[in-house]
């Protein structure tokens, strides 16, 4: 388990900006403690300080994992997230999207959110912003994606364009079982 470089680092920020935009320093900052992100096995885990230290007794190649899997880098080096970070960046969402009761089963089977699943977007979302995807009754217990339309276009497309493409979704634990470590 290694601190990321500079590059990671910048890699893994612009697409958590995509999210919540300015409010990492809130991650990072944390009045609870300080908190960080290491690389381990092309995995990048947010933990704290406190929990750090404590792995750092463990050999490399015995630790699986320690604190919140926030994503891993692809061989490509670009970052993508996982399902599991969506417990933090839910709360510091800048821009958001609910969906209808009838369009939930079908975003957690991994399909994108049609325009008539849609029950209600953050004003002023730009096309291709990353949006977390809620339920009508406001807890983002789905997933998050990406705007494929901007708010005033929602308003004016069919009702089967696409709106929201899909990126990660809670359905992924049960249908990616076998390649989740």
């Amino acid at each position: 388990m290694r601190p990321l470089t500079d590059e990671e680092t910048k890699t893994m920020f612009e697409k958590l900006s995509k999210y919540i935009g300015e409010n990492i320093k809130i991650l990072v900052d944390r009045p609870d403690g300080s908190y960080c992100f290491r690389l381990h096995n092309d995995r990048v885990y947010y933990m704290s300080e406190k929990i750090l230290k404590l792995a750092a007794h463990v050999s490399r190649e015995k630790l699986v994992s320690v604190g919140t899997c926030f994503g891993k880098f692809t061989k490509t080096m670009k970052f993508r997230l996982h399902i599991t970070a969506l417990d933090f960046l839910a709360p510091y969402a800048k821009f958001k999207v609910w969906v209808k009761p009838g369009a939930e089963q079908s975003f957690l089977y991994g399909n994108h959110v049609m325009k008539s699943g849609l029950g209600r977007i953050t004003e002023n979302t730009m096309q291709y912003q990353g949006v977390v995807v809620y339920s009508m009754t406001d807890v983002p217990l789905f997933g998050f994606g990406v705007a494929a339309k901007c708010t005033a276009e929602c308003r004016q497309v069919d009702p089967m364009s696409i709106v929201v493409f899909h990126q990660a979704d809670v359905g992924e634990f049960i249908r990616n079982e076998d390649t989740l470590t």
